[in-house]
Parts: structure tokens; sequence; C-alpha cells
């Protein structure tokens, strides 16, 4: 079984039910949710053995992530310290036009200070490929430093590196973002990266298939993923470009959508599907996802397959 190795912050997301806003709930439902071990849940449902490396408080919270994520078989391979604390983000949902609203509760978050030295590299070492996020170097001096060398570990190591650019303007302005993440680029083989965040954060402007076929011709990557919302996404690899429209889905539970098309996609490259199926694939887990509560895609091969085929009305009897 081909092995996929994630790093970041995973917090817990509180929700209240229906419309109520934050100020008036009484009751949330939670889940763990972090763009990282979304892509590990993600890929680990869908055959490859996943683990995501972190940092946690030694705390019931801190906890709640582990239990969540062993639930669907990753391995969270964690630093449990005595300092900081689990970060946390509501999530308001309401028909225009209120929309959809996310509240940060994540400073002092534990995982802000992890540094390359204290963590089980090896599992990045030994695996088959390393994903993280432009999140992550968002949220500490430390934790970007940590990125760039979690990243030449695994170059080090012949381990396919995979970075999705993930803009999050409540974390950093577009300057800061580009400067960070440029320097981290060299050392990327797979890059995704959703369209309108490749104008506000790299300048590019154009169609997502010359946003990619540029990116390819500016970068030794291995391969381009440029995602286009409900428009699919479009992907460059070994000079070929190849484009996937979106699947189409219900809007009932949009976050965690690009996460679960990353995971889809390497879960069928690590499994030597070719990127034009890749595309395929993870555009099936994304629409698959949209349909879920929570964060994560709890998604079979089975039920992506049969996504790809068409789906079917009714009820499954």
């Amino acid at each position: 079984m081909p092995e996929l190795a994630t790093f970041g912050e995973t917090m817990l997301r509180l929700s209240p039910p229906g419309d109520e806003p934050v100020e008036t709930a009484r009751t949330f439902e939670v889940h763990a949710a972090g763009a990282e071990s979304n892509v590990a849940v993600a890929a680990q449902r869908l055959g490859v053995a996943s683990t995501w490396l972190s940092k946690l408080p030694d705390s019931p919270p801190g906890r709640r992530v582990r239990s969540a994520l062993r639930q669907h078989g990753v391995e969270p391979a964690v630093v449990l310290s005595e300092e900081g604390r689990q970060g946390t983000y509501y999530l308001e949902s309401a028909d225009q036009p209120r929309g959809r609203t996310v509240i940060y509760d994540r400073e002092g978050a534990a995982v802000r200070t992890a540094t390359a030295a204290e963590l089980p590299t090896d599992r990045i070492e030994r695996a088959d490929a390393f994903h993280t996020t432009g999140i992550t170097p968002a949220l500490s001096e430390t934790l970007a430093t940590t990125t760039a060398d979690l990243l030449e570990i695994a170059r080090e190591a012949d381990t396919t590196t995979v970075f999705d650019l993930n803009y999050r303007s409540k974390l950093w302005e577009p300057d800061r973002a580009r400067e960070t993440i440029t320097d981290l680029l060299d050392l990327v083989d797979v890059f995704v990266v959703a369209d309108r965040d490749a104008e506000t954060v790299l300048g590019l402007a154009g169609s997502p298939t010359e946003t990619a076929e540029r990116l390819a011709a500016d970068r030794d990557f291995e391969t381009v993923v440029v995602t286009r919302g409900d428009e699919g996404a479009v992907a460059v690899h070994d000079g070929e470009t190849h484009e996937q429209p979106a699947i189409s889905a219900g809007d009932a539970h949009p976050v965690g959508t690009g996460d679960a098309f990353v995971g889809g996609f390497l879960a069928s490259r690590l499994q030597s599907g070719s990127v034009p199926e890749a595309l395929t694939y993870g555009a099936a887990t994304a629409a698959l996802k949209r349909t879920i509560p929570g964060d994560a895609a709890v998604v079979t091969p089975e039920a992506v397959e049969h996504t790809i085929e068409g789906g079917t009305e009714g009820i499954e009897r």
C-alpha cells in the first residue's frame, strides 16, 4: 500500500445547528478540521496509508483531534505539549444574505511552535509523498521555517513533495504570502493552486489553463494543478495539459471540498493512476464531500467510482 505523510494544524470545528448564530447557540456539532488532515483522511479512505504530523496540547481537546483522525484510519504522529492550546473555529451556515461565516479562535495553538527537530520525520522519509499547504507557514515564523525544513527532508529522501497554496486572507496579506511561498516552490514537485489564489498571491492573471502552463514553464514542477471551483480543474504534466470539469453536486457542505479533491487526486496518483484519471478521481471525491457534514470526506472507493460512472437518483436499497 502506498504511503502519504501530511503536516499542518488541525482545529476543532464548532458548528451551531441550522442557521443559529454562534452568539445565541446552546449546542454545537464538533468536527476535527484541518486542510492537511482532511487530505490524509480522504487518501486513507481511498486506499493510501496516511500519517498526519503535527503538535497538539496534551489535553482532552487535543485527544479529541487524535481520536477523530484514528476513526478514519489516519495515524496521528504528533508531538504532545504541555504548553499551548487546541485551536478551534466556528462555522455559521445560513442562507443569503448571511451566508457562511468562519470565526477563528486559534491564537496560542501548540502547533505554532512545532519544529522539524521534534517531529517524527522518519514518517516523511519513508512515505511516497509528503503534503502540506500554505496555511501552515502563515501561522508563525517558526512554522514557516518548519515547513521549509520538512520539504527539504522529503526532497532528500526522494519523497514526492506536494504543496497546495491554499491562501487564507485572514492569516496574511498577499505580499507576505507571495514572499514566503515563492521561497518554498523550489522544493515542490506537485503544486496545487486555486485559480483565484494564483492571481491574488502570485499575480498570475489569465485563464486557468494559461496559469497552469505558465507555472509549469517557469518552475521545475512535476505536475501543476489549477483548480477552477465550479468549473473543475486543469493540470499540466510532462508537457501535456489535461482539463477536468467539475462533477455536479449540491452545496449543502462545501467546506473541505478542495481538500477532498487533493486527497482523491493523490490517492489515484499514488496507486498508479494517470494524471487525467487522478483529476477525475479528485473531482468525484470533491463532489461527494459536498454532501457530507464536517470537513472530512467520509468516502469509499466504491462511492467515488459510482460517482464517476454517473451516480444514481432515488434510494439505494
